[in-house]
């Protein structure tokens, strides 16, 4: 019996990886030096030169002009509202310089321990840092433990690990379950949403999440699977159903638009079925609240209807006194960070400052 389980061991231990058909491997899944970037450095330094992201990694955005309007000083009491991959959330922990405290929230519970286990291993660890699987919106809950916050982040873009992951179903551009939720176990999936809407809360729903200018055409040909009992339930099936219908777009830009069709009508999916826009005005309407005197708040958007959210409410309290001064237009990235991270591109930071 012993020798029998050696040699068992043994085969477990030796299994070779799943090969990969041409020189670099495509799928998610096998992109493994990817998947390890403390063990292959150098090929991860080799895909972000290219300006990509390497395979179940996000690269922060803004960082500079984050950490610069923040201004962190040792000793004051933070919040990081998006953990995400933790990239943010490490260098506003390092200007504390070992004083102080952050908090960071995040709903992913797929994401969440592996980032914790990252950053504590880069030395943050729970003297420092507190990491809670919270939603935003509970801003006010963490504030109790917290007390009065010095200064906040909020990352409002879904992290590159969640879009990459084919078994997220966030991208339309890989194959796997249609499901978007940021927490998997909670809510119901893409595809169970789209079973449940009418024609006329399809179009609303492309149309009040991202400007779908084809919302009617898309909405219908949803609907007509729907009244066949026809569960749409892949990335892939949605994708096909959204370019059949939009086959009359003439063909000079037709491959482009239906790809921008697909873009918009996945993120309004995925705004949807994660209630994004309720969460945000819930944490917009406490943030106020939960701010020190001279506080400091930072969002960053990436579509124009959490921008417009953003910009209407930090108006709203300036006008009210709450802030003192807020953001008159946008950041955007910098030219170069544009180049070597092609996701920064719709990027905007708006600030607010309480009075």
């Amino acid at each position: 019996m012993d020798e029998k389980k050696s040699v068992e061991q043994t085969e477990i231990k030796h299994k070779r990886r799943k090969r990969y058909s041409g020189t670099h491997p495509k799928k998610f899944e096998e992109k493994y030096k990817e998947l390890q970037p403390e063990k292959y450095q150098d090929t991860v330094k080799k895909v972000m030169e290219k300006g990509s992201t390497p395979a179940g990694m996000h690269r922060s955005i803004c960082v500079e002009e984050i950490l610069e309007f923040l201004n962190i000083q040792p000793g004051q009491t933070g919040l990081d509202a998006t953990l995400g991959y933790g990239g943010h959330t490490k260098e506003m922990a390092a200007k504390l310089q070992g004083k102080g405290h952050l908090y960071s929230l995040d709903v992913d519970p797929i994401e969440l321990p592996k980032t914790r286990e990252r950053l504590a291993a880069q030395g943050f660890g729970p003297e420092i840092l507190t990491i809670l699987q919270r939603n935003f919106a509970e801003i006010d809950e963490v504030a109790k433990e917290s007390g009065p916050l010095d200064f906040v982040l909020a990352d409002l873009g879904v992290s590159s690990m969640q879009i990459d992951n084919p078994e997220r179903g966030f991208s339309f551009k890989v194959d796997g379950p249609l499901d978007l939720r940021l927490d998997p176990k909670k809510g119901v999936s893409g595809a169970e949403r789209l079973k449940s809407l009418t024609e006329e809360e399809l179009e609303g729903m492309f149309i009040e999440n991202a400007d779908e200018p084809y919302a009617d055409v898309i909405a219908k040909a949803i609907t007509k699977y729907n009244k066949k009992g026809i569960e749409i339930s892949t990335t892939t099936m949605l994708r096909e159903i959204i370019s059949e219908a939009l086959q009359f777009i003439p063909e000079k830009t037709r491959k482009d638009d239906i790809k921008k069709s697909c873009q918009r009508c996945f993120q309004a999916l995925r705004i949807d079925v994660n209630s994004e826009f309720e969460v945000l005005f819930e944490f917009l309407e406490k943030l106020p609240h939960v701010l020190a005197p001279g506080g400091r708040v930072a969002i960053l958007t990436f579509h124009s209807g959490e921008d417009r959210l953003v910009k209407k409410a930090f108006k709203h309290y300036q006008r009210e006194g709450i802030y003192s001064d807020v953001a008159k237009s946008p950041i955007r990235p910098s030219d170069e960070e544009i180049r070597s991270n092609g996701r920064a591109r719709s990027a905007k930071l708006r600030w607010a400052v309480k009075a």
